[in-house]
Formats: structure tokens, sequence, C-alpha cells
């Protein structure tokens, strides 16, 4: 594997950010990156942000992270639906992020006849819009959702997430919709599009085993868990699939960029 250059898929939060704050390492992990010239992009299923205001936000932190190498559950959501229907229309429960992506895409966002539902995350849910989403769909919209995670973190506690509301719409409906973000490698894929990268030399760095492990292996790639954000050695051991390597930290990394999965 020494011989090997790397490109790097990095999940956001749990990873290198934990509730606004740097995770140690993290800024040193990103500078050997660019100091080497090893291509990288931060992944988040995060719908709610465009790439500017994450980039405002991990500055905040202390990282520095140029727009272009980030890539969000809602971008992905957006090249998706312009690959499958170019210039179409959706009706989008969403914030921002989701819907700056889909206009750059050439998308139409309106309320009547729309050719998608698109399901993104947001901190007002509004009973009317979901009202409205499962009527549309009712009428033949197709149902498309940014990413499955059921919770998300707020200071408070957890809230309910794009996975939850998106269970209240099926149920409703009885359609089933389909996940464009994690863990579907359909994310990945578009990612290493973005960077023009190839599977066999790309490596994922997530904090989940059933999100950020599970696509890495699906769309082909090595894979490593860092132990800052949601799984643990214990709960890894639950799941039928393993990462590559299991690390404390990000910073674990530092200084060996080049070789991740080398003993030195």
């Amino acid at each position: 594997m020494n011989e090997r250059r790397w490109t790097y898929l990095s999940d956001m939060d749990g990873v290198l950010v934990q509730e606004e704050h740097l995770v140690p390492g993290a800024d040193e992990f990103l500078k050997e990156l660019r100091a080497n010239d090893i291509g990288f992009l931060v992944l988040t299923n995060n719908s709610i942000y465009t790439p500017r205001d994450l980039r405002a936000r991990l500055e905040r932190t202390g990282l520095d992270i140029p727009e272009e190498a980030i890539w969000t559950s809602a971008l992905a959501t957006a090249k998706f639906l312009a690959s499958q229907r170019p210039n179409g229309s959706a009706f989008v429960i969403g914030e921002a992020g989701l819907t700056t992506a889909l206009h750059e895409v050439g998308y139409v966002l309106t309320e009547r006849d729309p050719d998608y539902v698109v399901l993104g995350e947001t901190r007002t849910y509004s009973f009317s819009a979901i009202t409205r989403a499962i009527r549309l769909i009712e009428g033949g919209a197709k149902f498309i959702a940014t990413n499955p995670d059921a919770t998300g973190p707020s200071m408070e506690g957890s809230m309910p997430a794009t996975g939850s509301v998106a269970a209240l719409i099926e149920k409703a409906t009885g359609r089933s919709p389909y996940y464009v973000g994690k863990p579907n490698p359909l994310m990945m894929r578009s990612a290493l599009r973005r960077l023009g990268a190839h599977s066999e030399s790309t490596l994922m760095i997530g904090d989940r085993m059933d999100t950020d492990v599970h696509s890495g292996i699906e769309a082909g790639l090595q894979t490593i868990l860092v132990l800052t954000g949601i799984s643990t050695r214990e709960s890894a051991e639950h799941y039928p699939y393993r990462p590559t390597k299991i690390i404390d930290s990000i910073a674990d990394l530092v200084g060996r960029t080049g070789d991740p999965f080398g003993e030195g």
C-alpha cells in the first residue's frame, strides 16, 4: 500500500468537529493533505447549509476548508436529479443548502405539479408543507429525500431529522423515498467524480458504522472508523462488515497520510 497515492473523503461532524468545536489534530491533518497536494473532500449528510455557510462555520472552529472541498447531501441530490431529469421541477422542504443546489442545476421550485417532492433537513418542519408534500406525492410526484438520518443533534439534545419526517410522509402516502445521501454509495460515487478520483485509491474516514463505513464499503473504498463520534469499538462489533482500520481520532493520521495503513 506504500506506493499508492491516496485520496481522502472525510465525514465532518464527529470526525473534524464535535458540536462546533475542533477535534484535536483535524487542523494538522488537513494542513498535511494540502501541503502534500493530496486530494480530499469533506462530506456531510446535512442539507441545511450551502458550502459557503459550512466553510464559515468550520472557519470559526479553526478549520480552513475551501468551498469546493465540501460535498453535501444537498449537492449530491441536485446532481442526481439533474442527471435523471434535466431542468425539472421540485417542491422542496428544506433550507438554503438544498434550494440553492437545485437552483444551480437549473431546477424550478414550485408547488404546482412538480416532477419531484424533495425532502431535506430544516429546523422548522411545517405541518402545512408536509401536508402539501403528501398531496403532491399522491398526485404523482416522485419522492426524493436527501438522507435517511432519523435524528440530528442540537444544544438541547436530539431533534427529528429528514429520515423521521420521510417516515411520516411514507406512512401517509405508501410511497418510499429514494435517499441520495449516506449510506447510499451514490453519495460516495458523486464525490469521487467531483474529485476525479478512483475508488481503489480513495479512503473514507467516518465516525458512523451505519452510514460512513457502510457507504464506503459499498462504493469500493478503504474505510477508517474514528472513535470521536457515534460508533465505538464495541458497537462496531455488532455489524456484519468491518472498517479497514479503527483509530482513536483523526490525529492518529497526522504524519502518515501517505501511508495510512502502515504499522509505523
